[in-house]
């Protein structure tokens, strides 16, 4: 199965630069509230980490599905964000639910990713470009069958 929605556009980019110390998932939260914004994705982001903390996919027999998230992976820095992406969703309330992911690499040049959640920190800085969606619900409820929240895209009825 597929669920999809097509015919939005991107109404307007947000450029912003995170400063040492700034976690990098309540930035993107306040920026998403500063500006309005409940149906995007992030274009770009790069920079430098202090610390990350992240999830990645793992078995997990006692789920449903059978996968779930790992223990948070905690890793210190200095470490180099190489790429980060991810949507900016709502759920039926309208709150703002970001699914971001990163790879970033360690001083000998190897590299990780995952999910990001709370407790990733900026070391020198962190550049962002979000784009705004225009025409498109970007919707995402829990699914109590794979016990995670998924992605819900709707196409916005003119009016």
């Amino acid at each position: 199965m597929i669920s999809m929605a097509s015919g939005g556009k991107i109404s307007r980019v947000v450029a912003a630069r995170m400063s040492p110390g700034e976690d990098i998932l309540k930035g993107l939260e306040r920026i998403c509230a500063e500006n309005h914004i409940n149906n995007g994705f992030i274009l770009s982001g790069m920079g430098s980490m202090a610390k990350v903390a992240f999830y990645d996919p793992v078995a997990l027999p006692d789920k449903k599905a059978g996968y779930g998230y790992s223990e948070p992976i905690l890793m210190e820095g200095p470490l180099e964000l190489l790429s980060m992406t991810g949507m900016i969703c709502h759920n039926t309330e309208g709150e703002c639910l970001l699914h971001v992911h990163f790879t970033f690499s360690d001083q000998k040049g190897n590299a990780y990713g995952g999910h990001v959640i709370e407790g990733c920190k900026v070391l020198l800085t962190t550049d962002i470009l979000i784009g705004e969606i225009e025409g498109l619900e970007m919707g995402r409820e829990y699914d109590p069958d794979l016990e995670v929240y998924i992605f819900g895209p709707k196409n916005i009825e003119k009016k």
